[in-house]
């Protein structure tokens, strides 16, 4: 939604204020206080690394149910009834290679173009359509992350919603619940930016009436994300009122170490489990910012002999190539340990967390190495899809990475026929 044109009548400054608290937050459309749903609830945490892995080693070379798997896929050998991999996807015209990293769940066109804007992300699109059901309706997080320029996550205005990096904040948003005078001071806050919105609503109202149908069109749809704001603001001091869940789990520390690479991915993963675990939320982005990591730690006997980004640009150099192969090895057990420990979880109707959970690993880049943006590297598991199958599709002329978007889409029951680019869904997967 573009910002309408703003009058000299109404003080520019003030304006703005109002436009600075819509930015932050998403939709909603129902209140979480409606009665529990029939059906257990269903779970989504995408993730993507902006540094890809090397293809060679990630796909299989043949498709398929009974595809071999590749040397990265032999660490989820355990879960191959329960993941599939994807080649052939990729988003239409995002191109630009790093510029592309936070259009991963937006698929905005063009990113490098003039005047780009990006677009509302997978994760807020979801949370709008399926309203605040749990104290979250969505967390941003962050591994090495450069909250200024980077995130999976953006508003419907193309406005990024920075990560959140720290585990030990974290888990006291979630567990950790404050006395009375924190409870009120929370309250306070959120009836002051109310106060704002109230403000900012009466002063529009009162010029609309000299705007064209256009430009009265536009405003419209603005003061109608107010009046959602509004909603979502009330909501927030109820939740605010309400207990927080307990936990049996002590909280993090967190590592302040950028080259503690793969401790800080792991910390974070087993955050998004608790969150999960707990109902805290039921939709999770993580973006693993190889970008910002400088010489990191593979192991604890054997660190990279450069950053990350460098690193990637191997030029198939035969050291930087041994080195990204034990760095994407360990991504894939980290991933494997995350379905382990869902798979182990029980879910409130006796199911293992991971058949509620899709989990979504990939990539904007296909080869960091040219920065190619197509062939991106694709694996979704868990959610009780139909999995144990590599889908390949044709390699140069991809299908819409969209069109597995909106099959997640509606298998949170979300009802959407189509995402920015998508020209249909993909029913191998579909139950």
């Amino acid at each position: 939604m573009n910002t309408p044109h703003v009058s000299k009548t109404l003080p520019r400054r003030r304006f703005l204020r109002g436009i600075g608290v819509t930015l932050g937050l998403p939709l909603l459309e129902q209140n979480y206080a409606r009665a529990a749903s029939q059906t257990p609830p269903k779970r989504m945490l995408l993730i993507s690394n902006n540094l890809g892995v090397l293809p060679q080693h990630f796909f299989p070379r043949d498709k398929g149910a009974g595809y071999t798997l590749s040397p990265y896929l032999k660490e989820l050998a355990a879960f191959r009834n329960d993941f599939t991999i994807f080649s052939g996807l990729s988003h239409p015209a995002v191109t630009g290679g790093h510029s592309t990293e936070n259009c991963f769940l937006t698929a905005a066109r063009d990113p490098t173009r003039s005047g780009f804007r990006n677009s509302i992300s997978l994760d807020q699109l979801a949370a709008e359509k399926l309203g605040q059901q749990t104290r979250f309706p969505t967390l941003n997080l962050g591994v090495n992350i450069d909250k200024a320029n980077r995130s999976l996550s953006w508003t419907r205005d193309g406005v990024l919603l920075p990560a959140e990096d720290s585990p030990a904040a974290l888990f006291r948003k979630m567990f950790l619940q404050g006395d009375a005078k924190q409870t009120a001071a929370s309250l306070k806050r959120l009836q002051d930016r109310g106060s704002i919105l109230d403000t900012v609503r009466d002063d529009i109202s009162r010029f609309q009436r000299n705007l064209g149908g256009t430009d009265k069109s536009r405003l419209d749809q603005y003061l109608t994300s107010v009046r959602e704001l509004e909603q979502r603001l009330a909501i927030s001091g109820e939740w605010e009122q309400k207990p927080k869940p307990q936990t049996k789990a002590a909280e993090p520390k967190d590592i302040a170490d950028k080259a503690k690479f793969f401790p800080k991915i792991q910390l974070m993963l087993d955050m998004a489990r608790l969150a999960f675990e707990s109902d805290s939320t039921r939709i999770i982005t993580l973006m693993v910012d190889g970008f910002a990591t400088p010489v990191f730690e593979i192991n604890e006997q054997q660190r990279t002999r450069d950053g990350y980004h460098n690193l990637s640009h191997h030029g198939q150099s035969k050291e930087k190539l041994a080195e990204l192969e034990k760095v994407d090895l360990q991504q894939m057990r980290h991933l494997r340990d995350l379905l382990t420990a869902l798979a182990a979880t029980p879910a409130v109707d006796g199911a293992r967390l991971l058949d509620q959970t899709m989990v979504l690993y990939g990539s904007n880049l296909g080869d960091a190495n040219i920065h190619n943006c197509t062939n991106l590297p694709i694996l979704l598991a868990g959610g009780g899809l139909k999995h144990g199958q590599h889908l390949s599709f044709d390699t140069v002329q991809n299908k819409p990475l969209c069109n597995l978007f909106v099959t997640m889409l509606q298998h949170l029951s979300v009802e959407a026929d189509r995402f920015v680019s998508s020209t249909g869904t993909i029913s191998e997967i579909q139950t």
